[in-house]
């Protein structure tokens, strides 16, 4: 007897691999995503010593979007989505990142089927919160995404940032996760001699940022510069799409899409560390979202899709 499997009929504005292992529509609820936060597990409950303050990033949370004169936006496709959003604390773009300048989310995966490739895609949206006059899209510096990856050889984080706007200059370029040759361990944790990080472990906090908007974390994409949708006031949003593929065998990028726009990234690996102890077979999907300026800025996502071949 044949078997049939029926989809969701949203998953028809994506293009996942053979398998579907997640598909978090987030007007069903938080479907495992939440607050990326330290590890708590020094004396007095407090995380490994670190320049950058880990404690105080904002809270995500499943949101309609309500913008002071649209009402509520919704979602692409439903009501809900996954708002991440920061503190009104950004400061200069070359110094660690202040306390609460990033939101961040992560799906604590584990690996399932042995694959070959991975990716991620969804729709989102980005804006600052609309409480002061003007067009705002300066005030968002970055975001992005990044797997937490973990075999049993390596741990590796391949990601991309997008980088929107630094010290009030739209930038509108890609990056790629990877460390520049020569970062020692003392450059990745800020001048923290006996700090916990090593290079190629969360590029999102960690390295030395520069003028021009590279760091010690972080590769421009080739001809990576896209303007994206932003629109003409901060309560408009429009829905992007995004996808990241990425092989696990060979360690390797394979590409990345935004919009209509394919960059081809074959050839290209994240930085390779030893194992940590206790994470093997570790898959976690993160997002991130950073201010630039003293205001808040968000990322929402109207669904997520995370599948493998």
């Amino acid at each position: 007897m044949d078997r049939f499997l029926a989809y969701d009929q949203q998953l028809a504005r994506y293009n996942p691999l053979a398998r579907v292992v997640t598909f978090d529509d987030f007007d069903r609820g938080f479907n495992g995503w939440l607050d990326l936060t330290a590890n708590y597990v020094y004396e007095g409950y407090e995380s490994f010593p670190s320049a950058v303050d880990l404690n105080h990033w904002a809270p995500i949370q499943l949101s309609s979007a309500a913008m002071r004169f649209a009402a509520s936006h919704g979602s692409m496709e439903g009501t809900y989505s996954l708002k991440l959003t920061t503190a009104p604390t950004g400061g200069p773009h070359t110094e660690p990142p202040a306390p609460g300048a990033m939101g961040m989310a992560i799906k604590r995966l584990s690996r399932f089927g042995d694959p070959s490739l991975i990716q991620i895609e969804t729709w989102y949206a980005y804006t600052p919160e609309q409480d002061r006059e003007g067009l705002g899209e300066t005030d968002i510096r970055a975001f992005g995404f990044f797997f937490d990856v973990q075999d049993d050889e390596y741990r590796y984080m391949p990601g991309v940032r997008y980088v929107n706007s630094l010290g009030g200059q739209l930038v509108k370029r890609w990056q790629y996760y990877q460390v520049s040759p020569g970062v020692t361990r003392s450059d990745w944790n800020f001048g923290v001699e006996d700090g916990w990080c090593v290079p190629g472990v969360d590029n999102q906090w960690y390295g030395r940022r520069f003028e021009d908007g590279s760091a010690d974390g972080f590769q421009w994409v080739p001809d990576g510069r896209q303007d994206l949708l932003y629109n003409e006031s901060p309560d408009k949003l429009n829905w992007i799409y995004l996808r990241l593929t990425v092989d696990v065998k060979k360690r390797e990028y394979v590409e990345l899409q935004s919009m209509d726009r394919v960059f081809d990234l074959r050839g290209i690996s994240p930085t390779l560390v030893p194992g940590y102890k206790g994470i093997d077979n570790l898959i976690n999907p993160v997002f991130f979202v950073e201010t630039d300026t003293d205001r808040s800025v968000h990322l929402f996502l109207d669904s997520v899709v995370y599948s493998t071949e």
